[in-house]
């Protein structure tokens, strides 16, 4: 690609980034309607057979297509963002995308508004070329991620608006690859006591007391347990996230509740997870009655195939573009292929940007960056599907 195409990538990149960054889709709500209809119209024109789903009012997500056939690439960025945070820490308007030094900083720019702008630069630039020449390629752009829910990427799986055989995740990896990822489970635990006046705390039975012994004894177990659950640099981790109990200072509490964070090696699964910590539970010795644990949603990890087609597309892509070969890293959170980590596909994460940067005020992002994940996308198209009118 010469300098002045090259350009006109970056140009038309850094155009498409500010507009999302425009479009408030912080969580919470995460409301996605007015995003989705600028990407929906963006793509609509560009040829893409584009559908507007949801499942919840507010949460809508983008599905454009084009081509037919197999093997399905499916690309997917999430739309929704975290809210901006302590705006005195923010040094321009937050939903303002400036551009200063190379450098574009707004709420979303790495996490993971740069990515769906180079693969709404990818989707235009497939059509101009006269479209997958082999099999079909799907945009989707999805919310719902931040909230781990399911009224995103779970949703459209599992309406079967999406049947990738290749999926390629939006992530922000600094352009390295990500192949392989860590299950995630969140559950919870609810105690329960009888209330009574703080002045006869012996009349009642805490069951804030009930709780802490309940995770002293879960965190010692657990920490031995995992410290030899190491994969790589992929540990197995447990985090006690959210505590709540209690309904006045002066009162014995009748109720507390805790959320539990365990991020799981491939080779542990989710229900698997939750018996483990339901078990310990268990042998505790508290009065069922006065314990209930519940599973709130998880999914497993997956491992990916060093052979498989599309990291040796985009390993190929990256070296031709780079001139290096790519680096493959191990992921902190999840990503929405989590969905479809038992569907026997490709799955990968890729994208511009740093990843300390999202969820970060004044989140900013590589310009240059952006256009080489543009590039690098095109390269791998090409591998994979080829352009009808490549030219």
């Amino acid at each position: 690609m010469n300098a002045e195409s090259r350009k006109l990538v970056t140009e038309r990149v850094t155009s498409l980034l500010s507009d999302l960054i425009a479009i408030p889709t912080a969580y919470p709500p995460g409301n996605s309607v007015d995003i989705s209809r600028y990407i929906g119209d963006v793509l609509g024109a560009a040829g893409y057979e584009v559908e507007i789903l949801s499942r919840q009012d507010g949460l809508d997500n983008v599905v454009a297509r084009m081509g037919n056939g197999s093997p399905s690439l499916v690309f997917n960025t999430h739309i929704d963002t975290v809210g901006p945070g302590d705006l005195e820490l923010w040094n321009h308007p937050p939903f303002e995308a400036r551009v200063k030094d190379g450098q574009l900083s707004g709420l979303g720019a790495v996490n993971c508004k740069g990515s769906g702008a180079t693969q709404i630069w990818l989707a235009e630039e497939i059509a101009r070329l006269g479209g997958p020449a082999n099999g079909e390629v799907v945009f989707s752009f999805v919310t719902d991620e931040e909230s781990l829910a399911c009224d995103g990427m779970d949703f459209l799986r599992e309406s079967g608006a999406l049947k990738p055989d290749m999926l390629l995740v939006a992530a922000p990896t600094d352009n390295a690859l990500i192949v392989s990822e860590r299950g995630v489970l969140w559950m919870e635990i609810e105690t329960f006591g009888r209330p009574a006046h703080a002045g006869e705390p012996a009349e009642g039975d805490n069951a804030i007391s009930r709780m802490m012994r309940i995770c002293t004894a879960i965190e010692a177990e657990m920490a031995t347990r995992l410290a030899e659950r190491v994969d790589g640099d992929m540990r197995s981790t447990m985090n006690l996230g959210m505590f709540h109990g209690g309904l006045n200072t002066n009162v014995v509490p009748s109720r507390c509740r805790v959320e539990i964070d365990r991020r799981l090696l491939p080779s542990e699964t989710v229900d698997g997870a939750f018996a483990e910590i339901s078990a310990i539970v268990d042998g505790l010795g508290e009065p069922k009655e006065m314990v209930e644990v519940r599973k709130l949603r998880g999914t497993n990890g997956f491992i990916g195939d060093g052979d498989g087609r599309l990291v040796t597309a985009m390993t190929a892509a990256i070296r031709g573009e780079t001139g290096n070969d790519p680096d493959f890293i191990s992921a902190i959170g999840v990503s929405d292929g989590r969905y479809f980590a038992d569907d026997g596909i490709e799955i990968m994460s890729f994208g511009p940007g740093d990843g300390n940067e999202g969820h970060a005020a004044n989140e900013t992002i590589e310009i240059s960056k952006l256009t080489e994940s543009a590039v690098i996308l095109k390269r791998m198209v090409a591998d994979v599907l080829g352009f009808a009118n490549d030219g």
